[in-house]
């Protein structure tokens, strides 16, 4: 199995455990929430322009609100399932992030959270994308970014200027905190202020 599936099915797995009405890392969204975002995304081709274009994000949202209202485990079903047979030869392209992320969205919206320890594989594959995300991510900042892995692995993220702040981690935490998320573990070094301004950023792509 690739990683995009083993982290639908650990995904799944995870919802499931917590109920429809725990809270993710996504905002206001429960579980059920995100399982009906899931959903939209793969198999409603007409609301799913509403994620990233403003002008179509009203009907994306009232089209998940009547997706959200099915029965919380036929929910799950449909995400287990994984995508249509058209998307499934892009589907380690186009999920591995979107299950990595939103499964730790689950796991670290409840507290007493750790990080997992994923294989070497696995984050060399979360690494790839990773170096092309973070420059959207970071684009806003006022001073440059630099991410760095244990195993020597540096890519500048945004450059601006001589002020620098370097985040170490996995990739799979860098990954996280390129997405937006706060609860990760990762070092930051730099000027305590400009720390305080990276982590503070508008980081959505």
């Amino acid at each position: 199995m690739t990683l995009a599936q083993r982290e639908r099915q650990a995904l799944v797995q995870a919802m499931a455990e917590a109920g429809p009405d725990a809270p993710t890392l996504c905002g206001e969204w429960t579980t059920r929430d995100l399982a009906a975002h899931l959903i939209v995304r793969e198999r409603r081709p007409d609301a799913a322009p509403g994620i990233l274009l403003k002008p179509f994000a009203s009907y994306l949202e009232g089209v998940q609100r009547k997706v959200a209202q099915r029965p919380y485990p036929e929910l799950l079903d449909r995400v287990r399932s994984g995508p249509p047979w058209l998307l499934r030869p892009v589907d380690a392209l186009m999920n591995t992030t979107e299950m990595f992320v939103h499964h730790e969205d689950v796991r670290r919206g409840a507290p007493g959270w750790e990080p997992r320890t994923l294989s070497a594989e696995d984050e060399n594959t979360l690494w790839k994308p990773l170096t092309g995300l973070a420059r959207m991510a970071y684009r806003k900042s006022p001073v440059t970014v630099a991410l760095t892995t244990p195993d020597g692995r540096r890519t500048v993220a945004h450059q601006a200027g001589d002020r620098t702040v370097v985040l170490a981690g996995p990739p799979s935490e860098l990954l996280l905190h390129a997405f937006g998320r706060n609860q990760v573990r990762l070092e930051a070094t730099g000027a305590a202020e400009d720390v305080a301004l990276v982590h503070a950023l508008d980081r959505s792509v």
